[in-house]
């Protein structure tokens, strides 16, 4: 497969008729609705043959994190892609009773079983606000019967309901409670072994062992490696809803954090994490008052049709970006494409990693999985 950049006067039919090949797998391939227009600098990923369709191949594993409303169309249209379906989210109590997610997950579960895709149970940690609860992790991993209640509970969801795996999605660990939250995982590791189904943790992006700040203090890369089946590293946010303009997954920033989990952590055990979306901020951007909108890839690009914007490409960041102005306001706008997506997929090829997972798969993008089809075996 190709990736060619829209130039000025170019057209679907006009690219068509320059590789050769039919508009309709262009329109297909990038989710081009009618009437089919292009933003100059758009990334397009055309069916082609090009030098890399013939090397041998990496195989990798992919997940990807969906709610219980993911479309049917969208969950169907992405499972042939997926080694994991990380169903999201399951929650508990003090005492570690299991909450299940509020609409009932049996579909994803019968559905996902039904292209071989393994679900996976994916566990967090949320209180009454819906934020992630540091006081309930420490009640929890501090209970020796919440912590066997618990592991009960999870067993009996994957023997009786089919999940086939369990990820641990723990953010905002109080530093004190890192030991224990290694306890922690130990000990459901121990129990879901036994059925024979691989537990994964999510890791926020250290750079560092003593890296500050309380996303990061509670997670002890090394020790939690050494346990996991595997480990997910959560390579996204830098651009955030209440930061200012940028990458959401700047190549620059995952690779510092690749580099450093690779000197504690095996590169077989290591999942890059890929963002499936991206930002539109209004400028200028106001500390404790701005708050980006998010945008779907594909939305992204037709925005910038909309508003006469040309897209550009950050070549330190390895991602798209433009700028558009409404109401008097100068918006900009960072996103994935195809460009910025086969930087990480090398970085994945660049250290053997053992695959990626997508936060998240609620939008279809179908270059991706396209692309991804085409760099890896999975």
């Amino acid at each position: 497969m190709t990736i060619y950049i829209v130039k000025s006067g170019d057209s679907v039919d006009s690219i068509a008729k320059q590789y050769g090949i039919s508009a309709h797998s262009i329109i297909y391939n990038n989710q081009i609705p009618y009437p089919y227009r292009l933003a100059i600098g758009q990334a397009l990923l055309l069916s082609t043959q090009d030098e890399t369709d013939s090397l041998p191949k990496q195989h990798i594993y992919s997940g990807g994190y969906a709610y219980p409303f993911i479309s049917r169309w969208v969950l169907t249209e992405t499972l042939p892609y997926l080694s994991y379906l990380y169903v999201f989210s399951y929650g508990f109590t003090e005492e570690g009773h299991l909450i299940p997610p509020t609409l009932d997950d049996t579909w994803i579960l019968s559905l996902a079983a039904s292209y071989e895709t393994s679900p996976v149970l994916t566990l967090t940690p949320f209180g009454p606000d819906g934020q992630f609860s540091n006081y309930l992790i420490h009640k929890v991993i501090h209970s020796p019967s919440s912590m066997s209640s618990l592991r009960e509970d999870i067993i009996s969801q994957m023997t009786q309901r089919g999940f086939r795996g369990l990820d641990i999605d723990f953010e905002y660990i109080l530093p004190e409670d890192k030991e224990a939250f290694v306890s922690f995982v130990a000990y459901m590791k121990d129990g879901i072994s036994s059925l024979g189904y691989p537990v994964s943790v999510a890791l926020a992006p250290k750079t560092s062992d003593d890296q500050k700040g309380l996303l990061y203090e509670g997670k002890d890369y090394k020790r939690l490696g050494e346990i996991a089946d595997y480990v997910l590293l959560m390579t996204y946010e830098w651009g955030y809803t209440y930061g200012p303009a940028m990458a959401v997954a700047p190549i620059n920033k995952v690779r510092e954090v690749v580099n450093y989990a690779l000197t504690v952590i095996p590169p077989e055990k290591i999942h890059l994490g890929i963002p499936n979306y991206g930002y539109d901020w209004t400028l200028p951007f106001v500390r404790g008052e701005s708050r980006a909108i998010t945008l779907g890839n594909i939305e992204a690009v037709q925005l910038a049709i909309e508003k006469g914007s040309s897209i550009e490409f950050d070549p330190i960041s390895q991602a798209p970006y433009y700028h558009y102005t409404e109401a008097g306001k100068l918006h900009e706008v960072w996103f994935e494409d195809v460009r910025s997506l086969d930087a990480k997929f090398n970085l994945i090829k660049e250290f053997s990693l053992r695959g990626c997972s997508y936060w998240n798969i609620m939008q279809l993008f179908r270059a991706n999985w396209l692309l991804l089809e085409n760099r890896f075996l999975i």
